[in-house]
């Protein structure tokens, strides 16, 4: 409840010294006489016009506070709001090559990018995501969707092997802007994850990119591993082996794909870095929320009046009526 003039409630601190002057001329009414004994009196029962003698008094007050109230218009007001939500389609495209078993982001890159990936997918409950993975060939693990815990265990199920070893970075994101060139989105990004130099497929990565330009996809690059010489496992038949690869991609092609597009290259040297990545498209790639407000208000000042009313003209039944007095 609010109230439209607020100001009229201050007359409420008038009732204080009319108050305090009651209770001083009620104490100087008191009337005494001297007697003898006063045990009999205090046997007598208390009349209960003598319960009822400050009635009169408390319901003018009463209606003085409620005239306040009243006055001050007091206001029940209902406020709703109408939220229309424009999502964003985002496509991963997400190298699964061996080269992505290096251990120098842990548990291995793969697996490191797969959960920052699906941090980044439950931080955007409004956005369709898609995920399409890559080596020597690609395909599409997941389409646009916003059904995410769909999504996220597709993207739990992405491993090592599941297509022909290499990079074939063009095919992979020529694959991720075919999945998303028809939307009606009016924004589309693509997050393309790879650790490896294009080595496969028939689509040259700036080809890619300059399709993806052409239907307004953002891409967004990461490249994927330390500064630092890495270890790959391998299965022997004596057990898991390690060889050690040195950390040397084609980083100047995910800038100028990322350049072409209107996106951004990152670098991902472990996992905090990465972490970070994630967080900083999130930043940039805001879904847009449209807000409108409504606001009604009633007015509640009739009761109070009404109830005013009531207190003085009961107070003036028991003044003149029931506690009437004659004086001489």
């Amino acid at each position: 409840m609010v109230f439209h003039s607020p100001a009229y409630l201050f007359l409420l601190l008038l009732l204080i010294p009319v108050i305090a002057w009651y209770i001083i001329e009620m104490h100087k009414s008191d009337a005494s006489m001297l007697i003898s004994d006063t045990t009999t009196l205090g046997k007598q029962p208390r009349s209960l016009r003598l319960y009822m003698l400050h009635i009169p008094f408390a319901l003018r007050v009463s209606a003085v506070v409620l005239l306040s109230i009243a006055l001050a218009r007091p206001q029940l007001s209902n406020r709703w709001h109408k939220e229309s939500t424009e999502g964003i389609d985002i496509m991963m495209a997400l190298d699964i090559s061996g080269t992505m078993q290096a251990e120098d982001l842990r548990p291995n890159r793969l697996e490191a990018a797969k959960e920052k990936a699906t941090e980044f997918i439950n931080n955007r409950p409004n956005d369709n995501i898609g995920l399409v993975v890559f080596a020597g060939e690609s395909f599409c693990q997941c389409p646009l969707t916003t059904d995410h815990a769909v999504l996220i265990n597709l993207f739990r199920s992405v491993k090592f092997g599941m297509i022909d070893d290499g990079t074939a970075i063009g095919l992979g994101l020529a694959n991720a802007v075919n999945r998303m060139k028809d939307s009606p989105t009016k924004s589309k990004v693509i997050i393309l994850l790879t650790d490896g130099s294009n080595n496969r497929g028939d689509i040259d990565p700036l080809t890619a990119a300059q399709i993806a330009q052409t239907y307004g996809i953002r891409v967004y690059a990461i490249g994927v591993g330390s500064k630092e010489p890495a270890r790959i496992p391998y299965q022997t038949p004596l057990g898991v082996q390690y060889t050690t690869i040195e950390n040397q991609f084609d980083e100047g092609t995910l800038q100028r794909i990322a350049h072409a597009t209107g996106g951004e290259y990152f670098r991902a040297t472990n996992n905090n870095s990465l972490q970070s990545i994630y967080q900083q498209i999130d930043q940039m790639e805001k879904t847009k929320i449209r807000v409108r407000e409504f606001s009604k208000r009633s007015e509640m000042f009739m009761p109070f009046l009404l109830a005013a009313l009531a207190c003085l003209l009961l107070e003036i039944i028991l003044r003149y009526f029931v506690l009437r007095t004659v004086s001489n």
